[in-house]
């Protein structure tokens, strides 16, 4: 086994979940995670943590919604505990297939979504994280060789992560403090404005300490509570196993008034159609994570990917909002990314410019 697997389980155990000797851990395995996954138990077992262990694949996910009549049970008590007696869960993506479930109805897919709300919400409720492990389909999806993508995907992940969480400690701040964030392009008219005063930064270090959830991290995300304007996704994306390019997208007051997709238009109606929320932004987030160069397909990777911006559909995460606040809520949480490395590209909060080009004001 290639060192940096073992090396990978210990940062998700150690650093990201925050593991205690006695803490009951769900453990999701990717058809293609088989090795993060042994890994994982091991390092577990050596803190003494209890395991469960969990087969997750997207072919079976495909074999069962293709097969089912869409008439869901709603979040049958069996699996809704499951998550509400563990402390973590731990999800370990590895897909043998990125396509795997592109023929999957999406009224299907939606009713599945709807009937698992409570589900979701109890597994969200623990420590969770996810990570990926590299497999040939990520690979050959992100037009690299294994060993090529290999490297890339270790050198996103065994980060100095302290440093990390220190540089993006000032665009919390600065998002904390402020009312209003404005993105431009000069190359495809995007113009956007999202309001944010009120509402808390996280810093997302890849640790539960920070209310961070994904290793590898690297941005700092908020939740606007308002939208106005219009953006222009320019990074490809894999949406549902599909591919989806060049999506533009129109708000007023706050909601989705027109759209468009060069490609993957029926997978973005989808999205759409799933429900009131899934027409209102329900984060904003930043890139910072400097090993992520390029994007891969995986939104794992590509949303944290240093130079970008990433605004998700859907439901916002509860760690950006006051006590007692709810803030959009949905059955879904899609990201989209544009790309702010070109000229003419800035971020503004409060009119300042905090970020030209890809390049923050403090580099």
């Amino acid at each position: 086994m290639d060192q940096r697997v073992s090396e990978h389980a210990e940062t998700l155990v150690d650093w990201s979940a925050r593991i205690d000797s006695g803490d009951d851990v769900v453990v999701r395995v990717g058809e293609g995670a088989h090795e993060l996954g042994v890994a994982v138990a091991e390092t577990l077992g050596e803190r003494g943590a209890n395991l469960l262990a969990c087969y997750d694949s997207d072919e079976l996910t495909r074999a069962y919604l293709r097969a089912h009549d869409g008439n869901f049970d709603s979040d049958p008590a069996y699996e809704r505990e499951m998550y509400e007696r563990a402390d973590s869960v731990l999800s370990l993506r590895g897909t043998r297939n990125t396509s795997a479930t592109a023929d999957v109805p999406d009224e299907r897919t939606q009713a599945y979504a709807k009937a698992r709300e409570e589900i979701r919400e109890a597994r969200l409720d623990t420590d969770w994280v996810s990570t990926v492990h590299p497999t040939r389909a990520m690979a050959q999806q992100a037009g690299m060789s294994v060993e090529a993508y290999r490297d890339f995907v270790y050198d996103a992940i065994l980060r100095d992560w302290e440093s990390l969480s220190e540089e993006m400690a000032q665009l919390k701040r600065i998002l904390d403090e402020g009312s209003e964030v404005r993105i431009r392009k000069a190359g495809d008219a995007t113009d956007l404005t999202l309001f944010i005063d009120g509402r808390t930064a996280v810093n997302s270090t890849a640790s539960v300490a920070d209310d961070s959830h994904n290793l590898p991290s690297g941005e700092v995300f908020t939740a606007p509570y308002d939208t106005a304007g219009q953006v222009v996704f320019d990074v490809p994306m894999t949406i549902q196993g599909t591919q989806v390019e060049d999506v533009r997208l129109v708000f007023k007051d706050g909601v989705v008034v027109d759209w468009e997709a060069a490609t993957g238009a029926d997978v973005i109606e989808s999205v759409l159609e799933t429900d009131g929320g899934a027409t209102q932004l329900g984060e904003l987030g930043i890139g910072m994570n400097r090993g992520i160069d390029r994007p891969t397909g995986q939104i794992l990777f590509d949303e944290k990917m240093a130079g970008t911006v990433h605004l998700a559909l859907g439901r916002a995460y509860d760690a950006c909002l006051p006590d007692g606040e709810s803030g959009n809520d949905s059955a879904v949480h899609v990201d989209l990314i544009t790309e702010m490395r070109t000229e003419g590209t800035t971020i503004e909060v409060d009119g300042e410019v905090i970020q030209q080009d890809g390049v923050f004001r403090w580099e």
